[in-house]
Order: structure tokens, then C-alpha cells, then sequence
């Protein structure tokens, strides 16, 4: 089941919550908007049907070369705070970079995720928003998931980087879309949360 939300924002943030009932919820981040990106992605909803918990797949407003994103990311993250006892982040590639530094900013006011996982993820997309960075900063477990043929994006550096605070990497037998690999994505990073919330 499936509903249809509004995230309350400066900018026009609208999201899709799956399996809404219970405690935890799991904000989902798109990849790159201007790349197609958005809240029907496979990815998404690959790890969305594999949780055992709430997830909201949200779009992104109006393009914004990543400030404005990352705004929508920790819009959503707020409102579903607001709904859920746990709230943890993922994101793919674009949308895993901002689920890493959204993490790392909720961790300093106090505010960080049950946990946050990113497929693929960009290393940086601003000079601010520098996902390398942000992993000294977040507060919680941590999870990569990436492709070992992936030459789209340098995963490879932010997977160094979790696995060297303590965090989970995860390499598959892929490139930067996974194809084919949805359910084993979905599996892998739905994985992660699980265990997580049952430690």
C-alpha cells in the first residue's frame, strides 16, 4: 500500500509513503533529477518492497544544482521524524551522496538516522556537500552498496571511507545501474536496515 504525500517545504517536495504503518520509515533519495531521477526509480522501490518497515520515495523541487536538494532531503527526513519513532536514509548514486551529508548534518544537531545506507553513491556534489567528508560526522551505522564496474561516479572512495569508520561496504558484480539487479540491491541494502533494527 501505497499514499500519496505533500512534504512540508519551501520548494515543491512530493513523495509516495509505502507500508506506512508501524514505527520506523526509511526516507529514500533519487538519483540525479536532471538524469531522470525520481521516486519511481527500481532501485528505490526494489529497497522499498525489501524493508520490513514505512519508506517514503520522494521527488526532489525545482533543480538546484544540490543546495535545494539537500533542503527537500532534510525536509522529508523532518517530516517523517514527526510521524516515526526510528527514521533512517538511503539513497542512490545523486541521492546517495545527499542521504550521506543529510546524515552527517542530523547527527550534529542531535537529530541523526537510525541508520543510512547509499547505493552507488556520488563522492561530492558541491564544494559543501561532500559526501568523503561528511562520513567523519554521522552518527549512526552506516552502509554502502556499490558496483565494482561502476565508472560513473567514485563510490569506490566513498566505500573506503565508511568501511574505514566501521561501516558496511558491500561490492557487487555490477555497474553504476545495476541492471538486472534490482531485487538483489533491494535484498542487500534491505538487509542492512533489518539487522540494524534488530540489534
Amino acid at each position: 500500500m501505497s499514499e500519496s504525500v505533500v512534504i512540508p517545504s519551501d520548494r515543491d517536495v512530493r513523495g509516495s509513503l509505502d507500508s506506512p504503518e508501524g514505527d520506523a520509515c526509511v526516507v529514500a533519495c533519487p538519483p540525479h533529477p536532471q538524469m531522470g531521477g525520481n521516486r519511481s526509480d527500481p532501485r528505490l522501490q526494489a529497497v522499498s518492497d525489501a524493508l520490513d518497515c514505512a519508506c517514503l520515495r520522494f521527488d526532489y523541487g525545482a533543480w538546484d544544482e544540490g543546495p535545494g536538494e539537500l533542503a527537500d532531503t532534510r525536509d522529508a527526513y523532518a517530516w517523517a521524524r514527526q510521524r516515526y519513532d526510528s527514521v533512517g536514509l538511503f539513497g542512490y548514486s545523486f541521492g546517495g551522496c545527499l542521504a550521506l551529508v543529510a546524515a552527517a548534518r542530523e547527527s550534529a544537531t542531535g537529530t541523526a538516522p537510525f541508520a543510512v545506507a547509499a547505493l552507488a553513491p556520488a563522492d561530492r556534489i558541491t564544494d559543501d556537500i561532500d559526501a568523503v567528508a561528511a562520513i567523519e560526522d554521522i552518527d549512526c551505522p552506516m552502509a554502502v552498496v556499490y558496483g565494482e564496474r561502476d565508472t560513473t561516479v567514485d563510490a569506490e572512495s566513498v566505500a573506503a571511507a565508511v568501511e574505514k569508520r566501521g561501516g558496511t561496504v558491500d561490492a557487487m558484480s555490477a555497474d553504476h545501474h545495476f541492471v538486472g539487479q534490482a531485487a538483489k540491491v533491494g535484498k542487500r541494502v534491505g538487509g542492512f536496515f533489518r539487522e540494524v533494527r534488530m540489534a
